[in-house]
């Protein structure tokens, strides 16, 4: 009887082993399934690779269609435009022009092109393709891109290199036109109808640029691979990750793991804390950005939105509803500039309202004025009434990709409510806001909102964002509807002054005209919230140097060509490749386990048995 007990002890721990030693097998390739997961945004054994986490998606990679930041990051990294950015002062550089001269008059430019420059296909770039750029652009019309190219007749290629502008009326930001620049031997072949609508060009993606698109995968990552024979010198990494996250917490992690070498967009709480993580940069850096509450404005028979926004007087009144100050405070965790205007504190001529008639937040104010403009509450339940009777309800949206507009919106919605106005709050996706603004009855533009919080991002000249908000970019860009033929004509005027101070005192006149109008009450300028990984990088460069953003200020292509790991650090990358190595020997070292265990099983046997 022993000696059987013995025996079945022994056959116990020989399967005891086997057991285990399975058991750290599968969750040695447990591990290597999740290290190999996405194989289709792997890069590959000994790439060095430069990961970045975001929340927002590239929306289209299309450069006349896409407006995301993110998709902006990409169409410079993959493209070249004629005149870039010092990230210095953010000045204009040479780009793909290395010099330029204007004519007396202003009506004629002049760019001598950098020679040796070659597509990503291996195809020469030529003046032909920028001729060709500006008027393709020019001819189709293509909104992206307006006023860049507004007031520019004709465009034509020298000689090889040499582009020569003409214009109509001297353009005053013509060295600050970020349009870029596409092979014409690819283009052309577009038809010029979908260039600026359907087409979506696909992976990979032809341009001059320091990076190539190789690879997109909708809502998941971007793959980019150095461009080796880039002009301006071949980056230090081999490719660019920017992976797409759902959830900002999420991505914080997988920075903290050290699965993402940069996170775009962290949360207060968590980069509050990342401050104090060793081996992290966290960044509150400035961004020419602002985060506004669009009002439905559009004053047509077809629009969908409520009438009472049409009223200036309404839109006033509700406008002293607007506590940004505890916006500031509570929803961006301190990392925000209060703003008023469309134009931001970093671009040039920037404007404040004086204080005769600059909104403040006062609930009394908002009462008074919706009071005196009509809107009672005749039968005493609390909520206003319109023009014809009808209780005043408004339609307020929230971004599900922002939780910092969220809170906003909460917080403005409170104080409407306060004010006797009745209000609907949801959130909705970018993709589902965008639908209402962009409504059709079938031709007929029909844009279904009444407010929604988003936000504008911003390039050194004022002329893009004033330009958006022209009558002509109704049922495109301008997405309040205002119109306004002062403020139109005014800005044609200050687009072709090229006199600083007269431009200065048209451009700060524009932005009061629209703030007095109040289609927008801009909540604030944001801070962008950064946190990268500089225990295995350097090389981080900052747009603008002193307080600016290292990745996704759409100008800042430094970064990118200068970030290197440190030598004393293993990357991700490298990590990840030598999983296949460590699982062989792992694999190895159970096979001799499950051995061992027989053999000794056996011998333990056999020794009950004598």
């Amino acid at each position: 009887m022993k000696h059987r007990i013995r025996s079945d002890r022994g056959a116990f721990a020989t399967r005891l082993a086997i057991v285990g030693a399975c058991a750290l097998l599968c969750a040695l390739l447990a591990g290597a399934a999740v290290a190999f997961a996405d194989e289709s945004s792997s890069p590959a054994p000994g790439k060095v690779v430069l990961r970045i986490g975001t929340t927002q998606d590239v929306d289209n990679l299309n450069p006349f269609v896409g407006y995301s930041t993110a998709a902006y990051e990409v169409y410079h990294l993959n493209y070249d435009f004629l005149v870039g950015y010092s990230a210095e002062d953010t000045s204009p550089r040479p780009e793909l022009a290395t010099s330029w001269e204007v004519s007396d008059d202003g009506l004629e430019w002049t760019f001598e092109l950098r020679k040796g420059v070659t597509w990503q296909d291996g195809e020469p770039f030529t003046a032909d393709d920028v001729a060709f750029t500006y008027t393709y652009n020019i001819e189709n019309e293509i909104s992206a891109y307006g006023q860049y190219v507004n007031n520019i007749t004709k465009v034509t290629a020298v000689d090889e290199d040499t582009v020569r502008f003409e214009l109509a009326k001297p353009k005053a930001n013509m060295l600050r036109c970020a349009v870029p620049i596409v092979p014409e031997h690819i283009w052309s072949k577009v038809p010029g109808e979908k260039a600026g609508n359907d087409y979506q060009n696909k992976p990979p993606i032809v341009g001059t640029g320091p990076f190539q698109v190789v690879e997109a995968k909708k809502a998941e990552y971007i793959r980019l691979v150095a461009n080796q024979d880039y002009w301006g010198g071949s980056p230090k990494v081999d490719e660019v990750v920017i992976e797409v996250y759902q959830n900002q917490d999420t991505m914080t992690m997988d920075l903290k793991s050290g699965a993402l070498d940069v996170a775009y967009g962290v949360p207060v709480a968590q980069f509050n804390a990342l401050k104090n993580e060793a081996g992290i940069q966290a960044d509150a850096a400035t961004q020419k950005y602002f985060t506004q509450i669009t009002m439905n404005i559009y004053d047509d028979p077809a629009s969908l939105g409520n009438p009472v926004l049409k009223d200036v007087e309404f839109r006033r009144a509700i406008s002293w509803a607007v506590d940004k100050e505890k916006m500031v405070a509570t929803c961006w965790g301190g990392y925000a500039q209060v703003g008023d205007s469309i134009l931001t504190p970093t671009v040039d001529y920037y404007w404040t309202p004086p204080a005769e008639i600059r909104f403040g937040y006062d609930l009394e104010k908002a009462r008074s004025l919706l009071e005196d403009a009509g809107y009672k509450d005749g039968d005493g339940d609390g909520v206003r009434e319109d023009e014809q009777g009808k209780p005043i309800k408004l339609r307020l949206w929230t971004r599900s990709e922002s939780p910092e507009q969220q809170r906003a919106g909460k917080l403005f919605a409170g104080s409407l409510q306060e004010i006797g106005i009745d209000v609907e709050l949801t959130v909705m996706n970018d993709g589902t806001i965008s639908d209402g603004l962009y409504n059709y009855k079938g031709t007929t533009y029909a844009p279904d909102f009444d407010l929604y919080i988003w936000g504008w991002g911003e390039y050194a000249d004022p002329d893009y964002i004033l330009g958006v908000m022209t009558t002509g970019q109704i049922e495109m860009w301008n997405d309040s509807c205002y119109s306004d033929p002062t403020y139109d004509d005014l800005y044609e005027q200050q687009a072709a002054e090229m006199d600083a101070e007269e431009r200065a005192a048209q451009v700060q006149q524009l932005q009061q005209l629209f703030y007095e109008a109040a289609p927008y009450s801009v909540l604030c300028y944001p801070n962008a919230l950064l946190a990268y990984d500089t225990s295995r990088w350097e090389g981080w460069v900052r747009y603008p140097s002193d307080d600016g953003m290292v990745v996704m200020s759409n100008d800042n292509i430094d970064s990118y060509l200068k970030v290197q790991p440190k030598t004393t650090a293993t990357t991700a990358s490298e990590s990840s490749s030598a999983t296949p190595i460590i699982i062989v020997i792992a694999i190895v070292v159970v096979v001799g386990i499950v051995v061992a265990a027989v053999v000794a099983g056996r011998r333990r046997g056999r020794k009950v048995e004598e």
